[in-house]
């Protein structure tokens, strides 16, 4: 189970414990007067919050950490669930809100029951508060007009004075309890007109609410937290004025308390998180990486307090993004893209330093991004595996230079890298003996030679190798992989055969493109990258199973959408199953020309399919298909891919970020391939490159693809970009009647002087569509 962190606030002061309630009540009232000024919501400028926060900052912290300490006493006398706060600075101690990037468990977010069992506190009586959507709107309109807001502030300052207060103003019914994750409770209406008003109100009312805020923080929590006090947590987040630097110092107490929740709490708020509407959902977790960034790197340092004394900034705000990222996950399809979590500022800081610190730490100890991945965009994860692997190599070749010294042999170059030589004519059997026979040096740079063949490998020949070896090995008539057309992708052929090693080899080629930065043009579905994370790393005991995961109709909808939708009418079907489709636990596969049956389950060929037991059969042939038909070719597959990419840096990657660093991005932009494209005979101004890029610009997506796909051999794009593709336009100096000509082996078109833009379109229209082949002979 998740451990809840036990490590006490770093900050609390020692005795707090034995205080007494006199006591306490005159610390709080002391501390109260130092609270820095309230700034209006537009003062950055003026920075009153922060020079405020600068002298008091420590005050306003200890203070809540003090508290937080006191709370663990009260706690552990009064209450019959131990209530431990988590200390933030050391936020790996808290619980994983984010999938757990070691795989040892998923989230319990989907585990807990609904009704949980831990005793809920009684929820205190709120006051009546009669102010409706409509009063609230007609008021702001007469302050307008009238130019007195008097009646506007009395709202905003009474309903943010507390958690209470804000629970009488927006909670949908005062009289019900609202303790189930399927409804908060919130008119998220009301809560929306409120704060969409709040911003253009004079400064004296904004001021007010982060009055009422801090008011709301600083109250002395006893026991676990209420309902209610949830509900006030998810009701502040929303509050816009957070967007504004000024307000920082508030935001991240804010976001320290609501880490430092238990893991019950904190599964409420990812449910009720979810119900939040799309555009404000993506409002809050881009105000949360903002957050971040300028923590990070910000625009005026003086603004905030020094950064040794906010340590837990950046961890409290990253834990509260990973419940929103929790709740991301539970609905399909997501609310926003995975994508929209990515921080780019995060690509600019040392990055193997935090991921030294994640392997060496764990989970615990120390603070680094690689806990939650989540946060890190797929060009710095690149970054991270490509120098992870290059210190890999460079190990390696050390040591195999050591061997060589300690032997007292003469070191040579070639010890330093993998060397495969093969012919072109026996392609297959030849990559497959050389990368069987030197599996002790997979981890070594790439060089590759054909036999007989005169050049030197600067990449081209590495390229040309995986090009050709790819379209060999997916080739129809090879029989490995069998090609859907409805869904245009490749999956496993589920035929027996006494030797996998050749599934072994395709898994091998797709780990030393990721190793040596090589786009590969393979189709494979989504399910595909899922299985070759399914454990990310190998496991010690060769018996336990790999290349199984949980599998879905969605999944087998974007392999073989044809049967998907058969199944998926069985399940929706009205009328009696067993007497009109007549099918039993049991399925038919055609093998070699021989058909050949399969049990779903013991003695499946005697058991009906009916009303009743037709989600099992769904869910279990789903599972023959895409795991269990396919086990023995998936888990040669499987170890080939991480006999190269064995490195914990797969532990960071979700399935659709390995497909990307694969294949490449589906995403085209021409324009930026247009500014990053190198000339060799042509200047960017000369009249034949205007014509290209008019045209190109002007293509069809389909004509783009396929244009890149003539020119580099795959028609994505890498993960760092366009300028990634090192893409060269050559003048070609030949007649204006040949076509275009490409060296997809070094990503390079070459291009006769076409007289006018009308020729140049056909011409590169004809080439780039009938370009399938090499003139390799």
């Amino acid at each position: 189970e998740l451990k809840q962190g036990s490590a006490a606030p770093p900050s609390a002061e020692e005795g707090g414990e034995d205080e007494g309630e006199e006591e306490e009540e005159g610390e709080k009232e002391k501390e109260r007067e130092k609270l820095p000024p309230i700034p209006s919501a537009s003062s950055a400028a003026a920075g009153g919050l922060e020079r405020g926060a600068k002298n008091q900052f420590s005050t306003f912290s200890n203070f809540i950490t003090t508290i937080n300490q006191k709370k663990e006493g009260i706690g552990n006398r009064n209450s019959p669930t131990q209530l431990v706060i988590p200390n933030i600075k050391n936020v790996r101690d808290l619980p994983p809100i984010c999938l757990d990037v070691r795989q040892k468990q998923r989230i319990s977010i989907d585990t807990l029951p609904q009704e949980l069992k831990a005793p809920i506190p009684p929820e205190p009586s709120l006051p009546i508060r009669t102010k409706t959507v409509k009063d609230f709107q007609d008021d702001v309109e007469k302050a307008k007009s009238l130019g007195d807001w008097k009646a506007v502030h009395d709202f905003y300052s009474t309903t943010f004075d507390s958690f209470l207060e804000i629970n009488a103003a927006f909670k949908k019914d005062t009289n019900s309890p609202f303790n189930t994750i399927e409804d908060s409770g919130i008119n998220a209406k009301f809560v929306n007109v409120v704060y969409d008003a709040l911003l253009n109100t004079p400064q004296d009312v904004q001021k007010s609410v982060l009055k009422g805020i801090i008011n709301g923080l600083l109250q002395e929590w006893k026991g676990p937290r209420t309902k209610d006090d949830l509900r006030a947590y998810c009701i502040l987040l929303q509050n816009p004025q957070f967007s504004n630097t000024s307000t920082y110092v508030i935001y991240a107490h804010l976001l320290r308390q609501i880490a430092a929740l238990t893991e019950a709490d904190h599964h409420f708020l990812v449910h009720w998180s979810k119900k939040i509407s799309q555009r404000r959902f993506k409002q809050l977790v881009d105000r949360l990486l903002q957050f971040i960034s300028l923590r990070l790197f910000p625009a005026k340092p003086e603004e905030f307090p020094p950064m040794v004394k906010c340590t837990w900034w950046i961890p409290s705000a990253t834990k509260v993004l990973a419940l929103f990222n929790a709740a991301n996950s539970l609905i399909s399809p997501p609310i926003i893209s995975y994508t929209d979590f990515y921080n780019s500022t995060l690509d600019h800081i040392d990055l193997m330093e935090e991921y030294h610190n994640w392997q060496c730490y764990g989970n615990s100890h120390r603070f680094s991004f690689c806990q939650y991945p989540f946060i890190i965009s797929i060009a710095a994860k690149k970054v991270i595996i490509q120098r992870d692997s290059e210190q890999q190599m460079i190990s390696i070749a050390r040591q195999s230079l050591v061997d060589k010294v300690s032997r007292r042999q003469k070191p040579d170059m070639n010890m330093l890298f993998l060397n495969v030589k093969v012919r072109r004519t026996h392609l297959v059997s030849d990559s497959l003996d050389e990368l069987a026979r030197k599996r002790a040096d997979l981890k070594k740079k790439l060089k590759v030679t054909f036999v007989g063949e005169a050049g030197l490998d600067m990449g081209g020949l590495t390229k040309e190798w995986f090009l050709l070896l790819i379209r060999q090995i997916f080739h129809p008539d090879y029989g490995m992989f069998t090609y859907h057309k409805d869904s245009h992708c490749h999956w496993f052929s589920s035929f027996k055969c006494d030797n996998y090693s050749e599934f072994r080899l395709v898994g091998a080629l797709m780990g030393l493109a990721v190793y040596n930065s090589i786009t590969l043009d393979i189709r494979f579905p989504p399910c595909c990258y899922k299985k070759l994370l399914s454990p990310p790393i190998v496991p010690c005991d060769h018996n336990t199973l790999v290349g199984i995961c949980d599998v879905t109709l969605d999944d087998l909808f974007q392999i073989m959408p044809e049967l998907a939708h058969g199944l998926s009418e069985l399940l929706s079907y009205e009328g009696n199953v067993e007497e009109d489709f007549y099918s039993t636990f049991q399925v038919f596969q055609e093998e070699f020309g021989v058909i050949k049956s399969y049990n779903l389950k013991p003695n499946g060929d005697k058991i009906p399919v009916t009303n009743q037991n037709r989600k099992e059969y769904v869910q279990l042939y789903v599972d023959f298909l895409l795991n269990k038909s396919i086990y023995k070719q998936f888990a040669a597959f499987y170890y080939g891919f991480h006999s190269v990419c064995a490195s914990y840096a797969l532990l960071l990657l979700r399935p659709e970020e390995v497909e990307i660093l694969v294949c490449g991005s589906p995403e085209l932009d021409m324009s930026a391939l247009q500014r990053s494209t190198q000339y060799e005979g042509y200047q960017k101004t000369d009249l034949t490159i205007r014509y290209f890029w008019d045209v190109v610009l002007a293509f069809s997506l389909d004509l783009q693809k396929k244009l890149l796909h003539f020119a580099t051999g795959s028609d994505r794009v890498p993960v760092g970009g366009m300028a990634d593709l090192n893409f060269k336009i050559s003048k070609s100096e030949t007649s204006t009647n040949w076509l275009p000509v490409a060296h997809t082996c070094f990503n390079q078109l070459c291009l006769p002087p076409y007289k006018n833009k009308k020729e140049l379109k056909q011409k590169l229209i004809i080439g780039i569509s009938n370009a399938e082949g090499f003139g390799l002979e």
